[in-house]
C-alpha cells in the first residue's frame, strides 16, 4: 500500500512539474460487436524526461481499478478482440507489470476510475519513452482489475474489454 502512495505521489508531482516534448490524443470509447460504440471521452499521451504520461479524461464508467494496457494492433473491433494481445515485442510472453523489463511492453499502471464513472488520474509508463513506438496500437482497459502476474489467471486476470482507443 505504502508503494502504491509513494508511486501515485510521484506521478502527481511529475505531473506538475515535468516538460513535456510531443503529446498525442486517443479518442475512447466502449467496446462493441461492430466497430466500437459510445465515445467515453480521451486519453491524452504525453512524452516526458521519466516516460510516456497518460493523462484521462474520461465518463460513465465503472467505478473501481481497472487494467490498463497498449494492444498489439489497431481495431477495436469485436468486441476490442481485433486488438490482438498485449504490445510484446521482445516476444516475452510473459505479463509481469509496467515496470518489470522481462515482460510485455504494454503492460501499463491501473487505471483508477472514481465513485462518479470519471477518471482523470494521470498514470507514468517508464519503460515507454516515444509516442512513434506506440503509434497504430490499441490502448485497452479492461473491465476488471490487474494483478501483473499469468497466475492464477492469464493476463492479469482483467477480465473482458471494456474500453478501446487507437493509437493514432
Amino acid at each position: 500500500m505504502l508503494k502504491n502512495v509513494k508511486y501515485l505521489l510521484g506521478v502527481i508531482a511529475l505531473t506538475a512539474t515535468t516538460i513535456s516534448f510531443a503529446d498525442t490524443s486517443v479518442q475512447m470509447k466502449l467496446t462493441a460487436e461492430k466497430g466500437t460504440g459510445k465515445s467515453i471521452g480521451t486519453i491524452k499521451i504525453t512524452e516526458t524526461d521519466h516516460g510516456l504520461l497518460f493523462t484521462p479524461n474520461l465518463h460513465d464508467l465503472t467505478p473501481g481499478i481497472h487494467g490498463f494496457h497498449i494492444h498489439q494492433k489497431d481495431s477495436c473491433a469485436q468486441n476490442g478482440m481485433a486488438a490482438g494481445g498485449h504490445l510484446d515485442p521482445k516476444n516475452t510472453e510473459k505479463h509481469l507489470g509496467p515496470f518489470d523489463d522481462d515482460g510485455h511492453l504494454g503492460d501499463l499502471p491501473p487505471l483508477y476510475v472514481s465513485a462518479v464513472g470519471t477518471s482523470t488520474l494521470p498514470v507514468l509508463a517508464p519503460r515507454l519513452t516515444k509516442i512513434d513506438d506506440i503509434k497504430n496500437h490499441t490502448l485497452m482497459i479492461h473491465n476488471g482489475g490487474d494483478n501483473y502476474s499469468d497466475k492464477p489467471e492469464k493476463l492479469g486476470g482483467g477480465d473482458g474489454r471494456m474500453v478501446c482507443g487507437v493509437i493514432g
